[in-house]
């Protein structure tokens, strides 16, 4: 019997002033089910499905949980995202990130840690100097 999937609810409104706290209770949530023993770790799920209004403080907290999920060693999953999420997400580039298409439906396992590849600055794209620099 598969096991359930538990999810973190997202509330019907995230806006700039809600997304602090969000951040800390996603931070809490996201290590819940970290096994210290180095045990199977499920995948974090985020439901989207109650938010109605919400600016792109979502999509900062969103990028966030991904973020903590993937360094603690889980898959990220986003469920239920309401269309215009997913239009705001592709606007700023991110919809990717988060698995979401521009028709707004979301795929089962966003990512996963070996699916990310660490960012290494190039050795040829730096110069030294400022670019602003006269």
């Amino acid at each position: 019997m598969p096991e359930e999937k538990r999810a973190m609810q997202l509330p019907a409104t995230v806006t700039l002033p809600e997304a602090g706290a969000l951040a800390r209770g996603i931070e809490q949530a996201v290590m819940q089910d970290v096994q210290p023993d180095g045990g199977a770790r499920p995948a974090f799920v985020v439901d989207a499905s109650a938010v109605q209004a919400f600016d792109t403080s979502l999509l900062a907290v969103l990028l966030h949980a991904r973020r903590l999920a993937l360094g603690a060693g889980r898959a990220f999953e986003l469920a239920g995202a309401p269309d215009k999420l997913a239009q705001l997400a592709q606007l700023y580039g991110v919809a990717g990130l988060l698995g979401l298409a521009a028709n707004g439906a979301t795929p089962a396992i966003v990512a996963t840690r070996a699916a990310v590849a660490p960012m290494v600055p190039s050795a040829a794209g730096s110069s030294g100097g400022s670019a602003g620099a006269a």
